[in-house]
């Protein structure tokens, strides 16, 4: 099962048989206080940066969040969906809890977008879908409703509820994504362990492609980029094909380019080769 999103000049294809999908988590105000002022004042300049250092970092999508509680989400949404578009050709992920912000982005997006995300209780399922389904998008969907549960089995009957909910309203299951939900290791112990089991059953069960928030395992944790990188290359191993994680870190890019070779998902390592030369250029 392959899930394709597009730009109108490129197409990312996330599977089990495809290199894995590094969507950019860098365009977030969460934790930024210059761009948080900056996008309450209605300036989206910062994000030429983001998406410049994103795709030199190595994104294969760009996840695009403008969610700040002094700001105007819905109209800054639709402004910053083609402010990205203008300055890079990868394919988007529209994210935000405001479903009218997620109806502006995708009303600008030209190509088939990825949303980013819908919950397991019935009033986001009936708010977030019928979007979804009119603008021909993908959705993520995260393994959680009114409950956050470290059982497997809980978060397979959540995600089978989503994945039945997107049929319900036309979307295939092909064109969602679903979230086992990455929850901070320094917090709760069992996090990691919990995620690998609940992918193993999405995988076996549903057949379906995955994503998980990347950063969220290592949250507050010393030395966190070396635990992000063995992470994602666990994850990716046990058949994670897709997270939103920091495209400009080398160490956590390199991770998932490297389990691609090893897992035979670049052929002959003939990305990862080609990878190396131009930087090996760039140096020079």
């Amino acid at each position: 099962m392959r899930t394709i999103i597009q730009s109108p000049t490129r197409t990312v294809a996330i599977g089990p048989d495809s290199p894995f999908c590094v969507i950019g988590e860098r365009i977030n105000p969460t934790g930024r206080a210059r761009l948080q002022a900056q996008l309450q004042a209605g300036d989206l300049s910062q994000l030429e940066t983001d998406v410049a250092e994103q795709v030199a970092g190595g994104a294969d999508v760009l996840d695009v969040n403008v969610g700040d509680p002094l700001a105007d989400e819905v109209g800054l949404m639709g402004r910053a969906v083609p402010f990205v578009q203008g300055r890079c050709d990868l394919p988007l992920c529209i994210d935000s809890s405001i479903v009218e912000a997620l109806h502006a982005g995708l009303a600008a997006y030209d190509g088939k977008a990825l949303v980013n995300a819908v919950t397991g209780e019935d009033d986001r399922l009936e708010a977030v879908l019928p979007v979804v389904a009119r603008h021909g998008a993908a959705v993520i969907g995260l393994c959680t409703d009114d409950e956050v549960s470290l059982d497997p089995d809980r978060r397979l009957a959540v995600a089978r509820k989503i994945v039945a909910a997107a049929a319900d309203h036309g979307i295939p299951p092909e064109d969602v994504l679903i979230d086992p939900l990455a929850l901070p290791i320094g917090t709760e112990p069992r996090a990691v362990t919990c995620f690998l089991d609940t992918l193993r059953l999405l995988r076996d069960e549903l057949g379906v492609n995955t994503t998980c928030g990347a950063s969220n395992t290592t949250f507050g944790m010393p030395g966190r980029h070396a635990l992000g990188a063995a992470f994602l290359a666990v994850a990716a191993s046990h058949g994670l094909t897709s997270a939103i994680m920091d495209a400009r870190r080398d160490d956590t890019v390199e991770a998932v380019r490297a389990t691609d070779v090893l897992l035979g998902r670049d052929e002959w390592g003939a990305a990862w080769i080609a990878r190396y030369r131009a930087r090996q250029a760039a140096r020079t």
